[in-house]
């Protein structure tokens, strides 16, 4: 069977200054309900821990280190089956890596998977006896930086859309190891 190589763009993370300008003024804009009754969390978040997230994402959260931190990862969009899907693609340091999908579920993200880049990519480096791999980090559609879908996608889709992004980035068959 032929595999269709998909067209794939490369992503650079930059949120614009006037965004994050809207959140700390929405923030800054909350209504804030009463503290509920009883002990906090018993019936929900605690309010003082949620005022106080919320003043750390307004006034302390520094959105540029984090962007230079993203963009240290190759970052792409690609289109698979009218699906515009990000994804990070690292491959191994040395030699043919073994392509290995880290997908993330509800309500995490991609991020989540980046502390294992180093440490699945270039194993030796980090005291690791074993393989190097091929990562392909994909954000869920509708999640992330991957386009909200026009359609309802179920695990399923999910599963033939990465199968497809793995297939267009050459990777149509599993080496087998000995």
């Amino acid at each position: 069977m032929t595999v269709e190589r998909l067209f794939v763009d490369p992503l650079t993370i930059v949120v614009d200054e006037r965004e994050l300008d809207d959140l700390k003024r929405r923030i800054d804009a909350t209504r804030w309900p009463p503290p509920a009754s009883g002990k906090p969390w018993e019936q929900g978040t605690d309010l003082i821990y949620l005022q106080e997230l919320c003043r750390y994402w307004a006034d302390d959260f520094d959105w540029r280190v984090q962007e230079r931190e993203l963009n240290g990862f190759n970052h792409f969009r690609v289109e698979v089956d009218g699906v515009r899907i990000h994804f990070i693609h690292e491959r191994a340091r040395a030699g043919e890596g073994i392509p290995l999908i880290l997908t993330h579920g509800w309500p995490s993200n991609f991020v989540e998977y980046l502390p294992l880049v180093p440490l699945l990519t270039d194993p030796a480096a980090h005291g690791i006896d074993g393989p190097a791999f091929d990562l392909v980090i994909p954000s869920l559609p509708g999640y992330g930086f991957s386009e909200r879908p026009s359609r309802p996608v179920t695990y399923r889709d999910v599963a033939r859309l990465w199968h497809q992004l793995m297939r267009g980035l050459g990777y149509e068959t599993l080496r087998r190891r000995r």
